[in-house]
């Protein structure tokens, strides 16, 4: 083990930040954990349908500002965007050749993902499993794509949001809620937001791939301006303390995103920031890295897979032939969520054996030597790029 985590310490070049990576392991981490913990299968009188604690116990908003780390991500995925298109230019890569190669890791890790559940929906179905029972199975698993789709579209508008002020897909997300919630406008105004909300961490990630956000005081700004902004729009503008959807709640957070979660987003952002020096100096330890390193080259992998690894555990506990708390029983007290919390590591193993079954379709194009030779890019440099 220690062999092996040498060679990934060795592997990756001195002027890596490794920062970046800890803060798209962590992102991918918390959304997870997230799932894992507000969402739940309860089975009723043999049909499946999904609820979340957050509906019985609201009181447990707070969890869901830990575990929603979307902006995480998005800021994380421009800034390693812009930094990647500016050196394919300077190679002289087509902007075509470029995208390609970029789109291709997300969406290898998709289509396994999508042939495994047709032919587990068909076997189901053909079992005689109802058609609602599988919907909101197929639900859970299809849903998180659209994280996919958003970061495919943003990724492919990378050179021209990298002329693009942050500020305006701010004011774009503010002008249609006023109209949606404000002036109970068409609900079909959302999809805007699903660009405009998402395209605000991004933008500010294009930004710091220029070097527009190294200050400390940026940090400060974004993380107590976002955080104050969200506290204002939840206690005075009737915007849901959860950054998370809550079933069968009138208004959503993030479906589609609304001002709060912009400005909630905002202040992870700015939080974010703050946390690059301590990051960089724990991860200057080897072992340390190597986590890291590891999560990345598989982030993919384990974002599409984790829902399924929950379903499993759950649908193994059928065999018991009763209902077991926190597995299958309504989520609505301090019980439950006990459970649920010990119920979290059969949850990881099982998506272990989901990663050890699928990680090579997303590191398929990662083989090979992992030596740094004359200060160019390793194999491993070239994979956490994507």
């Amino acid at each position: 083990m220690r062999e092996f985590i040498r060679r990934i310490d060795a592997a990756t070049p001195y002027h890596r930040d490794r920062a970046v990576d800890a803060l798209r392991a962590l992102a991918i981490l918390g959304v997870v954990l997230g799932h894992w913990l507000v969402t739940a299968l309860v089975i009723d009188s043999g049909t499946v349908h999904v609820a979340g604690p957050l509906q019985y116990l609201p009181e447990l908003a707070p969890v869901s500002w830990v575990f929603q780390t979307l902006a995480v991500f998005f800021l994380v995925g421009g800034q390693v965007a812009a930094k990647s298109y500016a050196s394919a230019r300077a190679r002289g890569t087509t902007y075509g050749r470029w995208l390609g190669a970029r789109t291709a890791r997300l969406f290898r890790p998709v289509a396994a993902l999508l042939v495994v559940w047709a032919v587990t929906a068909g076997t189901m179905l053909a079992s005689g499993v109802g058609y609602d029972n599988l919907h909101a199975l197929l639900e859970l698993v299809l849903s998180p794509l659209w994280f996919l789709l958003v970061l495919a579209a943003l990724t492919a508008l990378t050179p021209l949001v990298t002329r693009l002020h942050p500020l305006w897909p701010v004011v774009v997300v503010l002008h249609v809620d006023i109209i949606r919630l404000g002036l109970d406008g068409p609900d079909r105004l959302g999809w805007i937001n699903v660009a405009a909300g998402w395209l605000v961490p991004y933008c500010l990630g294009t930004a710091w791939a220029r070097g527009d956000l190294r200050s400390r005081t940026t940090g400060w700004t974004l993380l107590i301006g976002g955080a104050t902004a969200t506290a204002l729009l939840v206690l005075f503008a009737g915007y849901p303390a959860a950054m998370v959807g809550v079933p069968g709640a009138g208004i959503s957070n993030l479906d589609p995103p609304t001002l709060a979660a912009v400005t909630f987003g905002l202040a992870q952002c700015g939080a974010a920031l703050l946390l690059l020096g301590p990051l960089r100096r724990v991860l200057v330890r080897p072992a340390a890295w190597a986590a890291v390193a590891l999560v990345n080259l598989s982030a993919m992998t384990v974002f599409l897979w984790h829902q399924t690894a929950m379903m499993a555990v759950t649908a193994t506990g059928l065999l018991t032939g009763r209902a077991l708390t926190g597995l299958h029983t309504r989520p609505d007290g301090a019980q439950w969520i006990i459970a649920r919390l010990l119920w979290l590591p059969a949850f990881a193993v099982a998506l272990a054996v989901c990663w050890a079954a699928f990680r090579t379709y997303e590191q398929r194009r990662q083989q090979g030597t992992t030596v740094v030779r004359e200060g160019r890019p390793s194999r491993t440099e070239e994979a956490h790029r994507a």
